[in-house]
């Protein structure tokens, strides 16, 4: 049976009981991606800040778990927002490789946790 690793936050930083990822054999599960900058802060109403900062995280969780942006297999986005989706669609290009982009769904919810939170991004990535 394979082992199952979690990547948990800072004890500090644990708000909600959950673990950032979860590595499972060949699969690395990453929960949604709050856009928080290092000290927790929230850019508010600036969509391409909170996106970038969620990319960030992103990346940083992939490399964490032993994973890459050319190895995400699937992308959930949520947004708060429908009128945002056209400059998430080009923020998004331009974050993720064009010749490895990962299936996707987008959904436009009524709120996130966190009143500022315009989008959260989760993903499940294979581990080469």
């Amino acid at each position: 049976m394979a082992e199952i690793t979690r990547f948990m936050p800072p004890p500090e930083a644990r708000m909600p009981p959950f673990a950032l990822a979860v590595r499972h054999g060949g699969t690395l599960y990453i929960s949604g991606i709050a856009p928080r900058d290092a000290q927790g802060h929230v850019p508010p109403g600036d969509f391409a800040a909170q996106f970038a900062l969620c990319i960030a995280q992103l990346r940083a969780t992939l490399d964490e778990g032993g994973s890459d942006m050319r190895h995400l297999l699937k992308v959930n986005v949520l947004l708060t927002r429908a009128t945002d989706v056209p400059e998430m669609n080009r923020l998004y290009a331009e974050a993720f490789p064009a010749d490895a982009l990962p299936a996707r769904t987008t959904s436009v919810v009524v709120a996130l946790p966190v009143p500022d939170f315009l989008l959260e991004i989760e993903a499940i990535a294979a581990i080469p």
